[in-house]
């Protein structure tokens, strides 16, 4: 008789580290489209490209620290997760610009363009998410958003 043990096994991921730059924007893009392409969800590809940049000029704007990290997840079939990590654990709190402020309307379109967003606060600094799901999947009952630690981003 052979007995055989399940292993935890964690969703997949893709996830890299960068300098808190402006530029590190476009390097968390191709992330995502490298996770998105490989998971046969190219759908999402704009959506996630436009979460992904402003959550990460919103860590380069509003944190000190020297770096960041960029993790694109797929917790669910249809669902993705897309993460920045900073050192900072200050909560964003989304902006109310006026028609002539040039910021504070990125966690409002991260907002606009997720299923789910929040933050959770974790030892060292924090994780700023959004989910994204496919349509397919947004018809689905258990699809629904998975609700975060700390609901909406702030």
């Amino acid at each position: 008789m052979t007995v055989s043990r399940a292993a935890a096994i964690s969703p997949p991921v893709y996830t890299e580290t960068l300098p808190r730059r402006p530029e590190s924007a476009s390097r968390g893009r191709r992330l995502t489209v490298a996770a998105l392409s490989a998971w046969g969800l190219s759908e999402l590809e704009d959506a996630g490209n436009l979460i992904v940049s402003e959550l990460v000029a919103n860590a380069v704007e509003h944190t000190a620290c020297p770096s960041i990290r960029v993790t694109v997840s797929r917790p669910a079939p249809g669902r993705v997760r897309i993460a920045v990590t900073d050192t900072s654990s200050q909560v964003p709190t989304p902006g109310t610009p006026s028609d002539e402020d040039e910021h504070g309307r990125g966690l409002l379109v991260v907002a606009s363009l997720a299923a789910d967003a929040g933050t959770d606060l974790l030892r060292r600094g924090k994780r700023v998410w959004a989910e994204l799901v496919t349509e397919e999947n947004q018809r689905e009952p258990w699809a629904q958003p998975t609700g975060g630690c700390a609901g909406r981003p702030r």
